[in-house]
């Protein structure tokens, strides 16, 4: 399998694999013993894959999706307990605050990455799982898929993740899972906002995944690019800032190589060169 020359030289454990499908990569955590829990090799590997490709064109979309018909299933126990070890020898807590941290690090990473991530939702959406699939651009799911967080039943706190939570959801509703630690369904989460889409089986999962990745091929790379950063900026610059850079940005997209190419196929009726970009 070919990968795009930034993907070549990365040095990780089999904690997740990769595919890639001309501009389209696929990350699949691979600890399928464990329904896909994150460990810090997994955490580590993601922040890896997400770092190397960040100024690489030709990967225009993220994949994230589970082997063994789990997504993820949280944070991993076994990680726990060695961290227990290492809080002892330290005299103090900093272990487990440094090992929670760089987990927001890599969550965050993946909400504000160029590339239009999508997840695919299947099996244990849970805890950490349930706060990747939060930053995810668009998220597809099985019905009978299981979300939840279920943190505070377990005497801890969703504490990288609330805040995804909440940006996802809205605080009312990210109040009553988080305080109720409540278990729901892929329809559920399309209620609530979590998902965008519900598939019966994974025949049908599969039909929607291949249609939303025609539908990212069909849009400009570049442009795609700008307006996932906008839409991220508009939550936190003052409008007037804002809309003063987006203005900017539009000139020159319009006035870009993309811009024409698009507004020339739109008026010859054709498709757009970077449909098919390789």
């Amino acid at each position: 399998m070919a990968f795009s020359d930034s993907l070549n030289n990365l040095d990780f454990d089999d904690s997740i694999q990769l595919e890639q499908e001309k501009s389209i990569l696929t990350i699949w955590l691979n600890r399928p013993e464990s329904r896909n829990a994150m460990s810090a090799k997994m955490v580590q590997a993601i922040q890896q894959v997400f770092s190397a490709i960040q100024d690489d064109d030709s990967v225009r979309a993220v994949i994230l999706r589970g082997k063994g018909g789990h997504f993820c299933s949280g944070g991993d126990i076994k990680d726990m307990a060695q961290l227990r070890g290492e809080a002892l020898v330290a005299g103090n807590n900093r272990p487990y605050a440094d090992f929670n941290r760089t987990f927001g690090a890599m969550i965050e990473q993946v909400d504000v990455a160029p590339q239009t991530v999508v997840a695919v939702l299947e099996g244990a959406v849970l805890g950490g799982g349930f706060g990747l699939a939060c930053v995810s651009d668009i998220a597809i799911s099985l019905e009978n898929a299981k979300f939840g967080l279920p943190e505070t039943g377990l005497g801890v706190i969703p504490a990288q993740i609330a805040p995804f939570v909440v940006k996802r959801i809205g605080l009312t509703q990210a109040r009553r899972l988080a305080l109720l630690g409540m278990k729901f369904d892929g329809n559920t989460a399309l209620q609530i906002g979590v998902v965008h889409e519900v598939a019966e089986n994974e025949e049908q999962l599969e039909l929607i995944l291949n249609k939303t990745i025609e539908q990212i091929i069909h849009t400009a790379p570049h442009a795609s690019r700008v307006t996932k950063a906008l839409l991220h900026q508009s939550l936190t610059e003052p409008l007037d800032t804002l809309l003063d850079k987006a203005a900017e940005q539009f000139a020159e997209a319009v006035a870009s190589s993309e811009g024409i190419e698009g507004t020339m196929a739109f008026i010859q009726k054709r498709k757009p060169d970077w449909v098919n970009y390789d």
